[in-house]
């Protein structure tokens, strides 16, 4: 008899880290992590993909599922990677220089190590039901420039995890915090994305590690008087955000909470003050809001950054139990009128779930391109 499940290899490869999981065909399920540092060289990666290789202990996927960052205007959640698919996705790497290169780079090094189908996940897709008063940019319209939004995997899986936590407060007004070296914000009606704080590329809405978020149009067009392109384009995704405000100390979260300098201090307070004003924003333009969910790597493990964002709100009903957030519990509540969770994300089981969909369906002619 043949396999009930397909192994399934989900691959994350980011801008200083590879995440990966194993499925094997029974759904067992190995994870690994591999640290790569700033700005690391192809060779780092390769030599990343050489220690999974090894850490499979033999194991060989069916099907490798690869987290894309954006994936342009398809609606797709996912694609398989024909040739075709790979020429659209090169073509659309200026979307998000810091990501989609290194996703890529991962594409070609899988199909080195492994004889296998493989499929491109996007980030984007979960932002497709956007309606026009929060994707269209107040630019004109003829540049074709829109709000696409991010960390679309991760909204998507707190999405099917909210009924059981809240019942039908779930499809009401909710607002996600997708905190880490990353950050963007996603408020949320009948588990659709209705806005987000990201547009169109990564680099914006909330301050991050190494990005800034928004900026005053203004502020662009000086630096690039001061900058060519490629030194602008290395401002702009490895030295703003936290790094900058920290005064050059750390992009770090986790450096800057355990630092007693004052430069790391005020780094703290100015990225919890951006994240309290992103869900007052979505909260007034959605005139209230039944939960809020804080995750992603910051936002899952930091009781200090959850209490600091969370005490300047307690004005529009989000006060959490401090026992319950010293913890880190699902349940941030107890007195609130608003719902507050923290939600473990799990981007590589909903990779693996649409890997899954994609070989049952693969003879389903794939949607044109929009």
């Amino acid at each position: 008899m043949g396999k009930i499940n397909p192994a399934i290899l989900c691959v994350n490869v980011g801008s200083s880290s590879i995440k990966a999981s194993f499925f094997d065909a029974d759904n067992q399920r190995v994870d690994m992590h591999y640290r790569l540092g700033a700005q690391p060289s192809e060779t780092d990666y390769r030599e990343a993909f050489a220690k999974l290789g090894e850490d499979l202990h033999g194991k060989s996927p069916d099907k490798i599922a690869h987290r894309f960052v954006h994936g342009g205007d398809v609606a797709e959640s996912a694609r398989e990677i024909t040739p075709e698919e790979l020429e659209r996705l090169n073509s659309i790497t200026p979307l998000a220089p810091l990501h989609l290169p290194m996703n890529l780079l991962g594409v070609k090094l899988c199909a080195d190590m492994f004889s296998a189908r493989q499929i491109a996940c996007f980030d984007t897709a979960f932002h497709h039901t956007l309606p026009p008063l929060a994707k269209v940019l107040p630019i004109p319209q003829k540049e074709h420039i829109h709000r696409y939004g991010f960390h679309g995997l991760s909204y998507a899986y707190i999405a099917t995890q909210l009924e059981a936590l809240i019942g039908e407060s779930a499809y009401q007004r909710v607002i996600i915090a997708h905190l880490g070296s990353g950050a963007s914000l996603c408020l949320m009606q009948n588990l659709q994305s209705i806005d987000t704080t990201m547009g169109y590329t990564p680099a914006g809405g909330v301050c991050m590690g190494t990005r800034s978020g928004d900026l005053d149009p203004g502020v662009m067009l000086e630096l690039c008087k001061r900058y060519d392109l490629t030194e602008l384009s290395k401002l702009v995704n490895y030295e703003m955000g936290l790094f900058a405000v920290s005064n050059g100390l750390s992009s770090d979260m986790e450096y800057l909470l355990a630092s007693p300098k004052d430069e790391a201090k005020f780094a703290v307070d100015y990225f919890c003050r951006q994240i309290t004003s992103a869900i007052g924003s979505l909260a007034a333009k959605a005139g209230g809001v039944e939960a809020v969910v804080f995750t992603g790597g910051i936002g899952e493990n930091s009781s200090v950054i959850r209490s600091k964002i969370c005490a300047p709100l307690e004005f529009m009903g989000v006060k959490i139990n401090e026992v319950a957030n010293l913890s880190s519990q699902k349940k941030l509540y107890s007195t609130s009128t608003v719902s507050v969770l923290c939600i473990k994300t799990d981007e590589a089981f909903m990779m693996k779930n649409l890997a899954e969909y994609i070989a049952k369906n693969a003879h389903i002619e794939l949607l044109s391109v929009k």
